[in-house]
């Protein structure tokens, strides 16, 4: 693969395109014709280089920025008074075109990048060449919902950490891509995936697991990041308590409609649905150190929309959850959406942050965007709700049930928020949420456990000739208010990122990639990356100079375009 040094005008950047080949399939590979291009100095991340991730403006350490996953970057180079300047460096070309949900990880000028079906890629951060290419040698086995995606590698010390397709995680060096260990995650026969990134915390590495629409039990397992042992497991489906209290309302106190004579009646002939209840773990925790203590959401149950197989309120799914770091021991939980019939999960990444109080007080807090179009802002230390926002789309007929002809609810089952990380930005005390507007109508049949294959019992079904559309919809955490919002022709999925300059950045899937006024969401700047923009963008700085980079392969789930493409973006010299 031939790649200019520093193409930095337009016309050279747009050409690049052509200039970069795949390079051919091998496990392990360097640059091609130009002898092994090698990454000089190995990588050498520290605890405390993960912990002050997000307060520096050079590497960026985590998927979401830090452990508080604020998506947010200090860096100002790139700013609302120049970014219509922001033109692109490089443009790198995987073999993989499919779906891309990656966000890159950068250490001193050095980029780890994944794509779909679980490569990962070193590369040079400034100018694209290419250091090493790992592909994963995929089991017999692999069963996964929603795309062959991957989101990213975690990394401390010399090592990456991915998790793969067929249920494993691996460890690679950092340096030159070989492996170092990988532990069998859970069985994907049962319908156990992974397309999470790992986050990597004092010596352990966090992960969950897909699964919820094949009759899986969730979890989260804590592996020790030398040697890959087991080290904790915190269910996400209890065997004993899955029931609940029984909830008639919503998290919101919007009544859900159950017949809980029946769900009990139910329940007192059969209790043993636990091991095949769902509840899977998309995306990272949120890890506070301070209380050792880390916050995840679990998915919906399984089957999806046929409730009787599953009576109760079928606790954790639809829940955020606080357990212990180091043990894995239960602290808290808070419920959504309980016994959910719609697929409505919580599925985008917990935040960290300090909210005012129903007082006024600022107290130490957790949020989540969820599938319901509401942001939930909870007390960190207790997981009690302090409020919810205003919906950020639009809602009709909360909670309708699903009927064999199909029952019309919005939102739709693919969200409002579905996995993609909101942003925030401390100035401004906004949280940047992509939200999908896709109305569909629920169509529930009974069904029996199929051991390990797509368990929905019923269907959701796009409503044809209906429009769907997306919104950035910019919420002030202290008041649950919009503060403004920024429509858009497509469903939005992927992720957001807020930077010091007064920028977020997001993409969409007709293949724009966009910043907008952090205040006020004024349009400033797009590119067209001829594909979907469905990927995390991340922000970093090599030698005083701020790059901006964004995947773009499209996405299996709204079926945006494919793509190959990996887009970087500075100011000219």
């Amino acid at each position: 693969m031939q790649v200019p040094t520093r193409p930095s005008p337009w016309l050279a950047a747009l050409g690049l395109c052509a200039l970069m080949a795949a390079a051919p399939a091998q496990e392990i590979q360097g640059q091609r014709n130009r002898g092994p291009a090698m990454i000089v100095k190995a990588p050498d991340v520290s605890q405390a280089m993960l912990n002050d991730a997000d307060r520096q403006s050079t590497n960026w350490l985590h998927t979401n920025g830090g452990y508080a996953q604020q998506r947010y970057y200090p860096g100002t180079q790139i700013n609302a008074g120049n970014v219509k300047r922001l033109r692109p460096v490089f443009l790198f070309q995987t073999e993989v075109r499919e779906s891309m949900e990656t966000a890159p990880i950068v250490v001193d000028g050095v980029m780890y990048m994944t794509t779909a079906f679980n490569h990962v890629y070193a590369l040079d951060a400034t100018t694209g060449q290419e250091f090493w290419h790992y592909k994963h040698k995929m089991g017999a086995i692999t069963t996964f919902c929603c795309g062959p995606n991957n989101r990213g590698v975690a990394i401390e010390g010399g090592k990456l950490f991915m998790g793969t397709l067929d249920a494993k995680l691996v460890a690679l060096d950092a340096k030159t891509g070989q492996p170092l260990w990988e532990a069998q995650i859970a069985d994907p026969e049962k319908g156990y995936s992974e397309t999470m990134a790992p986050t990597v915390a004092d010596g352990k590495v966090l992960i969950g697991t897909n699964g919820g629409e094949y009759g899986i039990r969730g979890f989260v397992k804590a592996y020790d990041s030398k040697d890959g042992k087991l080290l904790w497991t915190f269910y996400t489906i209890p065997e004993k308590g899955h029931e609940g209290v029984w909830a008639e309302n919503d998290l919101t106190g919007r009544n859900m409609h159950r017949d809980i004579a029946a769900e009990k009646a139910a329940l007192a002939r059969d209790s043993s649905f636990y091991q095949t209840l769902g509840g899977g773990v998309w995306m990272n925790p949120a890890v506070d150190l301070k209380t050792r203590t880390i916050f995840f959401v679990a998915g919906n149950p399984s089957p999806d929309l046929f409730g009787a197989e599953r009576p109760g309120d079928n606790l954790y799914t639809d829940s955020m959850v606080a357990v212990d770091l180091d043990t894995g021991a239960y602290k808290w939980h808070s419920q959504y959406i309980a016994h959910d019939v719609w697929d409505l999960d919580a599925v985008s990444a917990p935040m960290l942050v300090d909210v005012r109080d129903a007082g006024g007080k600022m107290v130490p807090a957790v949020i989540h965007g969820g599938k319901t179009g509401h942001i939930y802002v909870h007390d960190r230390a207790t997981g009690k709700l302090i409020r919810f926002s205003e919906a950020m789309i639009p809602q009709e007929n909360m909670w309708v049930l699903p009927t064999a002809n199909g029952a019309r609810m919005l939102p739709g089952a693919n969200g409002g928020v579905e996995w993609s990380p909101m942003a925030f930005h401390p100035k401004h005390r906004l949280a940047y949420a992509l939200n999908l507007h896709q109305p569909m109508t629920y169509h529930v049949e009974a069904s029996k456990y199929p051991g390990g294959k797509l368990w929905l019992g019923g269907a959701f079904k796009v409503i044809e000739g209906e429009k769907q559309w997306g919104r950035l919809a910019a919420v002030n955490i202290d008041t649950g208010k919009l503060a403004w919002k920024f429509d858009t022709e497509q469903p939005l999925i992927g992720g957001a990122l807020a930077t010091g300059g007064d920028l977020v950045f997001y993409g969409e899937g007709n293949g724009l990639f966009r910043a907008l006024h952090a205040g006020n969401g004024k349009l400033l700047w797009e590119f067209n990356c001829g594909a979907g923009a469905n990927a995390m963008p991340v922000s970093y700085s090599v030698r005083g100079k701020q790059y901006i980079a964004m995947g773009c392969g499209g996405n299996t789930q709204l079926d945006f375009k494919r793509g190959n493409t990996l887009a970087v973006f500075a100011l000219p010299d």
